[in-house]
């Protein structure tokens, strides 16, 4: 078994220590433009296909069940660029994570009239919540594009 010298470990330390003082520093002064447009990428895309066999599943009986799931590698793509292109993270990724934050919201509606047209609607909730449309998932597309939004905001990292 190869050991490395205590010198070579100890200077690899010192870097990732570094690299974490950095980041943290970027976090505190606001500097999270580029990591946090590459996290919402990724999410969107991770979400998406999440959303697409959950609705696979449902059979997209609703036409709206597709939005998300188109949403999804566009949101991916405003996200990735995002972290490349300081324009693209001030102007697309924005505008791409506010259709998504909207189309969270209309999802939670549709999610809680779905479980409203259940048998029983609102008075048999817990029975309803479980069996009909996930409520709260809606909600974590809603996250995603807050995520590209808040991006949006911030200022890239040194």
């Amino acid at each position: 078994m190869f050991k490395r010298p205590p010198h070579v470990a100890a200077k690899e330390v010192a870097i990732a220590a570094y690299g974490i003082d950095r980041m943290v520093k970027n976090v505190r002064t606001g500097r999270f433009e580029r990591s946090l447009a590459g996290l919402s990428g990724i999410g969107a895309l991770v979400t998406a296909a999440e959303i697409y066999f959950e609705h696979d599943s449902a059979s997209f009986s609703n036409k709206w069940m597709w939005v998300p799931v188109a949403l999804g590698p566009v949101g991916a793509a405003a996200g990735i660029s995002g972290v490349f292109s300081h324009k693209l993270a001030k102007t697309v990724l924005p505008l791409v994570s506010g259709i998504i934050v909207a189309n969270g919201v209309q999802g939670t509606y549709l999610h809680a009239r779905g479980i409203h047209q259940k048998p029983g609607g609102f008075r048999n909730f817990r029975y309803n919540m479980e069996m009909g449309p996930p409520l709260m998932a809606p909600l974590l597309v809603t996250m995603v594009g807050g995520m590209g939004l808040l991006a949006a905001i911030l200022r890239r990292e040194k």
